[in-house]
C-alpha cells in the first residue's frame, strides 16, 4: 500500500516535470528562442497556431530591437537635419548674394552718377574756358581798333558780352600796365546802353556766366 502511494506520487510528480518541461519548450519555441518546431509542429495545429519561423519572429513580433532598422532610421534623421542645415545655408547665401548684388547696383549707380556730375563738372569748365579764351581774344581786338569801331562792335554785342569784354579790357590793362579803354567805349556809347551796361556791373558780381 505504502509502495503503491510513493509509486502514484512519484509518477505524478514525473508527469508534472514533464509537462512543465514541454510546455517551457512549447513555449521557448513559439516566442523563437529555441528551435522545436518538427516536434511541436502537431500540436501548433492542434492549437490553432501556426509554427514560429526566423522570418516571421523578424518581422511580425520582433523579440529584440532590430538595430540595422534603428540604424538606419537615425541616419535618416541625422540626413534630415544635415538637408536642413544645407537648406538654411542655401537661404543664407542667396540672401547674401541678393544684398551684395543690391550694393553693387547701388554702387554702379552712384559711380554712373558722379561720371556724370564729373562730365557736367567738365564741359562747363570747357565753357568757361572756351569763352574766357574768346572773350579775352575779342578784348585784344577791340584794343587795336579805333575807339568807334570798337564801340559799333560793341554795340551790337548783348549786354553781358559786353561787360565781359569790359572787364576783360581792365584786366588786361592792370596786368600790361596800360590805359583802359573801357571808359572811353562806354563814353561813346549811346547814353541809355551805357547806363544800363554801367548799372549791370555794379549789380552783378565779376563772372563770365
Amino acid at each position: 500500500m505504502s509502495f503503491k502511494k510513493n509509486f502514484g506520487k512519484s509518477f505524478v510528480l514525473i508527469l508534472i516535470i514533464v509537462i512543465l518541461v514541454l510546455g517551457g519548450l512549447l513555449w521557448f519555441d513559439y516566442l523563437g528562442i529555441i528551435k522545436a518546431k518538427s516536434f511541436f509542429s502537431p500540436l501548433y495545429k492542434l492549437m490553432g497556431k501556426e509554427p514560429q519561423t526566423s522570418v516571421t519572429a523578424t518581422q511580425s513580433n520582433p523579440l529584440v530591437a532590430n538595430l540595422d532598422e534603428d540604424r538606419l532610421k537615425k541616419q535618416r534623421e541625422a540626413l534630415d537635419i544635415f538637408k536642413e542645415e544645407l537648406d538654411k545655408r542655401e537661404a543664407d547665401v542667396q540672401a547674401a548674394e541678393k544684398q551684395s548684388a543690391q550694393i553693387a547696383l547701388e554702387l554702379a549707380e552712384r559711380e554712373k552718377n558722379q561720371e556724370e556730375r564729373e562730365k557736367t563738372f567738365n564741359q562747363t569748365v570747357k565753357k568757361y574756358d572756351d569763352k574766357n579764351i574768346n572773350v579775352e581774344q575779342i578784348a585784344n581786338n577791340l584794343n587795336g581798333m579805333r575807339p568807334e569801331a570798337a564801340v559799333d562792335i560793341l554795340i551790337a554785342m548783348d549786354d553781358q558780352t559786353v561787360i565781359d569784354v569790359l572787364r576783360k579790357v581792365e584786366e588786361i590793362a592792370v596786368r600790361d600796365g596800360s590805359a583802359s579803354m573801357g571808359s572811353y567805349w562806354l563814353s561813346l556809347m549811346p547814353s541809355e546802353r551805357a547806363a544800363e551796361i554801367q548799372r549791370k556791373m555794379i549789380s552783378k558780381p565779376e563772372t563770365l556766366e
